[in-house]
Order: C-alpha cells, then sequence, then structure tokens
C-alpha cells in the first residue's frame, strides 16, 4: 500500500499491485487494474518512488523469512 494525497489535500491508501497506469495530464492520473482512476497531487516521478519503495519493502521481507526457515 502507497499512501498518496488527492488534489482537495486528502489522504489516499491505494493498493500498489493493483496500478496499471500512471500519467500525468498534468494532474497526476492513476488507472488501476479495475478501471477505476484516481487523481493525485503526487507527481508521476514521485509514485514511481513509492511503488519501488513499496517493492523494496515487501521483497526485503520476503527475504527475511526465507533466512529464517
Amino acid at each position: 500500500m502507497i499512501h498518496l494525497t488527492r488534489l482537495n489535500d486528502s489522504d489516499i491508501v491505494v493498493n500498489a499491485e493493483l496500478i496499471q497506469m500512471i500519467e500525468a495530464t498534468p494532474d497526476t492520473i492513476i488507472t488501476l487494474t479495475s478501471g477505476h482512476t484516481i487523481v493525485v497531487k503526487n507527481t508521476v516521478a514521485e509514485v514511481v518512488r513509492k511503488f519501488k519503495e513499496y517493492k523494496r519493502d515487501i521483497f526485503s521481507l520476503n527475504n527475511l523469512e526465507i533466512k529464517k526457515r
């Protein structure tokens, strides 16, 4: 899950695994695999960075669990 900010300054948490596409028009529009779209204040670069951090965290947790076995 990644934390983002809607245009009205409210916080939203998005399941990063459901992101299909991110575009700037100039607002950042996130399209989910369900077809729903979310418009956020965050830049495309910020969303991509948060997505990478999320994946890195998940990968690190999986490695820790494998090493414990």
